[in-house]
């Protein structure tokens, strides 16, 4: 498989704006009236990511994630359009967010993410899926298509060497 780099169908980028007064700053994660209905949340997490861990790939069958980076910390985000039929298909993003980039990040089922947190200390990521982990009651199969445990993995080839995964 080879990828090249380019924009990803259906990946939106939205850099946060930072409202800053005396206490500290606030920024919105994301809004029901500037994202599709169709990557609406219906639940979100949070989780700390320690230095250097890179955490995927993996996709999803059915689930849109929207990702947001605030800090602390700092990540490498890489995508790869895995979806035959997207005309962006077999193009690949990287990205820089965190405490020094503040921004969200959607990505569409069938694409494929990961994420390595490239700052000192440990890094925090929140994450809005569009599904429910595991459906209601948590009695559904987990909609993930894990690729980090397989040695021909084509996604992260060029990490290899260095790749420590959760």
């Amino acid at each position: 498989m080879e990828f090249k780099k380019g924009p990803i169908e259906g990946v939106k980028v939205t850099a946060f704006k930072k409202f800053i007064d005396e206490r500290g700053w606030l920024a919105e994660l994301f809004r029901h009236d500037e994202v599709p209905a169709e990557f609406h949340p219906a639940m979100a997490y949070i989780s700390i990511t320690n230095p250097g861990v890179l955490r995927g790939p993996h996709e999803h069958v059915d689930q849109a994630d929207l990702f947001a980076w605030v800090g602390p910390g700092d990540f490498k985000l890489t995508l790869w359009d895995n979806r035959a039929e997207s005309p962006t298909y077999l193009n690949r993003m990287e990205l820089c967010l965190g405490i020094n980039n503040p921004g969200s990040v959607i990505v569409p089922k069938g694409v494929v993410h990961c994420y390595r947190c490239i700052s000192h200390e440990p890094g925090w990521v929140i994450n809005c899926p569009n599904r429910l982990f595991a459906g209601e009651g948590k009695r559904e199969p987990i909609d993930e298509i894990r690729h980090e445990d397989n040695p021909e993995n084509p996604f992260v080839k060029d990490e290899a060497a260095r790749r420590v995964h959760v």
